[in-house]
């Protein structure tokens, strides 16, 4: 069964579809996904994918793992971030979040993780950008932070233009409250304040990004971004100057622009 949105619209160069409820909104990003990976797969022999974690990726990871379509085989897999040496086996770790809820479900040709605990971390920074680099992204899906955040490039220190494509970050107090709120954290002392993040020109150098946005927690961010002028002070802004981008929304989270 097609699952229609309930509203589409333009913000300036972004597509954006509005879908009655989460469960709705997962699923259509989740079969855009595997029709972008599977005419990858198709050309190339190769799909290569980034992915994001959090709360608000479930019901999209959920619906992805279900779609018989996909090769996984094929399917090299990315993600963005990853805490500064958080201890290992953390139920918090976004490696280990990505296993729970996707990776342990289909049988993906390769993960590359994130290397948050390299003693040289400014060394495995350049090695997974040039890993990047030499698989380049068919797709990205990624979500938007409560206080405008891509991935975790934090307001007001995002670089539209940053000249790499991973480094280490400080993170703002609203990320890390985030965290707790989400309840993979006690509390905000234990959430670490450092994290290994793709930058913004890294999540716009796939050739599709779908961004997948639900829950009423994040209509304020989704308002800025869409409404606001495009800057570093709302990070998710820069969706709109981008073209091969596809923001999907439940009605929760587009409370503040209906």
């Amino acid at each position: 069964m097609e699952i229609q949105p309930v509203r589409t619209s333009i913000y300036d160069q972004l597509r954006v579809s509005i879908y009655a409820d989460n469960e709705s909104l997962g699923l259509a990003a989740a079969r855009e996904a595997a029709a972008i990976i599977t005419q990858a797969v198709a050309e190339r022999g190769v799909a290569n994918i980034i992915l994001a974690t959090g709360n608000s990726q479930l019901t999209f990871l959920h619906a992805l793992r279900h779609l018989s379509e996909i090769p996984w085989p094929a399917v090299n897999v990315f993600h963005m971030d990853e805490y500064l040496r958080l201890k290992p086996g953390h139920p918090a770790s976004f490696p280990l979040f990505l296993r729970r809820h996707l990776l342990d479900h289909v049988p993906v040709g390769s993960f590359f993780p994130v290397p948050g605990h390299a003693e040289d971390i400014e060394a495995a920074c350049r090695g997974y950008e040039l890993l990047l680099r030499a698989h380049p992204a068919d797709l990205c899906c990624l979500g938007i932070g409560e206080n405008g955040h891509l991935a975790f490039n934090d307001p007001p220190v995002a670089d539209f233009d940053d000249p790499v494509w991973v480094k280490v970050v400080a993170l703002e107090e609203a990320s890390r409250r985030q965290q707790v709120g989400e309840g993979h954290f006690g509390s905000l002392e234990e959430v670490p304040k450092h994290a290994i993040t793709l930058t913004i020109p890294a999540l716009r150098s796939a050739k599709r990004m779908l961004c997948i946005v639900p829950e009423r927690r994040k209509a304020n961010a989704v308002r800025r971004a869409l409404l606001e002028p495009v800057g570093p002070t709302c990070p998710a802004s820069i969706l709109r100057r981008t073209p091969h981008a596809h923001l999907y929304l439940d009605r929760d989270a587009a409370a503040e622009i209906l």
